[in-house]
């Protein structure tokens, strides 16, 4: 679709759902890696806290990258366009470093295991950058209607409910069940032929989604900026949305991925529950209402009232929801958990009820900030535009990008400490590990309490956020504006 008169341009609705694969591709990869604490223990033969800090290393490294790969992103303006050869090429180095780590490495030396691993998750990690940048930067060119935006982070958000609402069941309930809860080189093998050609076939279908629009007519001001890396700090001191979102979007992604580490969900599952396989069939529960939250609140409110509203409304309901689960569990019976489907279900109970309610309110309104946010960047690449006339959504999503994973990063580092703390420093918890009001504790802190941090984070960073529904229809006529001075030009 071309543009009106405003300089407005959109997407077909089909595009949008197939650029929107691009996260499910790139998170096949995040999940995978999920479970590497385990494949380090267990197959490289290095120590509980080393294996939890080299996770945290890798994601700083990961995030160190970042600004590099943005700067390059926002210089390209080839023959295939500013996008899609970093799918394509993220996409190569993913499999072939992934490959290597899970099946040459395991054959080294022991003594060099370990230093192998890491060389090759490096590049790794540079493969995942390629085509994660690909998400933010996107999006500017594929539409800039503040109405149809939403549209993206409803269809991103529909996909992630899809997406860890099937993982979780392939993961626990189906896989690691088909191998007697043990994760060894078969599970890991038979996960990563299945995450790759799920993520292949995503980026394939992401690439034709960007075809018609990844082209210099959509870009920012009508063609590529002059940049340099001073162009960060600029921003950094002058750019109060990505400032903004920056605090809100870090601080709930340290809280997410402590909450989504394989540990802390055998935790709280598995031994604080007793029922490990239920945490494979929760989310199948949640995926329905998961969705009418993303399309009432990310989409139509969006649509409505502006990105801005819809963050707050998920912020305040993901909170009250998070501290009804905490009351739960310290004031009812977890062991009476099960859910049809996890193998031992006996009958519904008062903990179940409960705790079903209070989880399908607490996903629904986490889920629209998880997602909002991600559409959120590429107003706060608009308003850099209107701000400095400069159009670098490579930059803007990757300094988002660095700052949210050098936070996040402690993630894996915590919940390693924790157990450390209190004796697992060889080995991890597992679903046989006895109970103890210690494991209560780091469970909770892990699932529940830093979300709690960060839901609050969200809600102070809000007040302070600047795009309005009202300021980014401002913004979008002042591109437009710039764009028809720059043709005069």
């Amino acid at each position: 679709m071309g543009k009106d008169e405003q300089g407005i341009h959109k997407a077909k609705l089909w595009q949008l759902f197939g650029f929107s694969l691009n996260n499910v591709a790139t998170n096949m990869y995040l999940w995978l890696m999920t479970f590497i604490s385990y494949y380090l223990t267990g197959m490289i033969g290095v120590g509980v806290v080393l294996a939890s800090s080299l996770v945290t290393v890798m994601r700083i490294w990961d995030g160190v990258s970042d600004p590099f790969i943005g700067f390059v992103v926002d210089k390209t303006n080839g023959r295939f366009g500013k996008n899609r050869p970093f799918v394509v090429i993220g996409q190569v180095i993913m499999i072939c470093m992934s490959a290597i780590m899970f099946f040459v490495v395991p054959n080294f030396p022991k003594a060099f295991r370990f230093v192998a691993f890491v060389v090759f998750y490096a590049f790794y990690i540079v493969g995942y950058t390629l085509q994660c940048v690909v998400t933010k930067s996107a999006q500017t060119c594929m539409t800039n209607d503040p109405k149809q935006r939403p549209l993206l982070s409803v269809f991103i958000g529909i996909g992630n409910a899809i997406f860890f609402a099937a993982m979780p069941y392939y993961s626990y309930t189906y896989l690691l069940k088909k191998h007697h809860f043990s994760f060894n080189m078969d599970f890991f093998t038979e996960h990563w032929i299945f995450c790759v050609i799920f993520s292949v076939v995503c980026s394939v279908i992401v690439i034709i989604s960007l075809i018609e629009k990844d082209r210099e007519e959509f870009y920012g001001i009508g063609g590529v900026s002059k940049v340099s890396f001073k162009d960060y700090v600029e921003i950094i001191k002058n750019n109060r949305a990505i400032q903004m979102l920056v605090v809100s979007a870090s601080t709930d992604k340290l809280a997410v991925q402590a909450k989504g580490d394989a540990t802390i969900t055998l935790i709280v599952y598995g031994i604080v529950c007793g029922n490990a396989a239920v945490s494979g069939v929760l989310n199948a529960y949640t995926i329905i209402p998961n969705m009418i939250f993303i399309i009432f609140i990310a989409g139509l409110v969006s649509a409505k009232f502006g990105q801005k509203k819809s963050m707050q409304i998920g912020s305040w309901g993901a909170l009250f929801s998070c501290v009804a689960l905490i009351l739960l569990f310290v004031l009812g019976d977890p062991t009476t958990l099960s859910l049809p489907g996890d193998g031992v279900f006996k009958g519904w109970t008062v903990f179940t009820v409960l705790f079903l309610v209070f989880t399908l309110l607490y996903n629904g309104f986490n889920t629209v900030c998880s997602n909002v946010v991600i559409t959120m960047t590429a107003d706060c690449a608009d308003y850099e535009v209107y701000r400095s006339g400069k159009y670098v959504p490579g930059m803007i999503g990757t300094l988002f990008s660095f700052v949210d994973k050098l936070i996040s990063s402690l993630a894996s580092t915590i919940v390693g400490l924790m157990c450390a703390a209190i004796g697992f420093t060889h080995a991890l918890p597992t679903a046989e590990t006895p109970y103890s009001t210690k494991l209560f504790i780091i469970g909770m802190v892990g699932m529940y309490g830093l979300i709690l941090f960060g839901l609050i984070c969200n809600i102070i960073a809000m007040k302070f956020y600047p795009l309005s529904k009202d300021k980014m229809n401002e913004i979008q006529e002042e591109i437009a504006r710039i764009k028809e001075q720059n043709k005069i030009a």
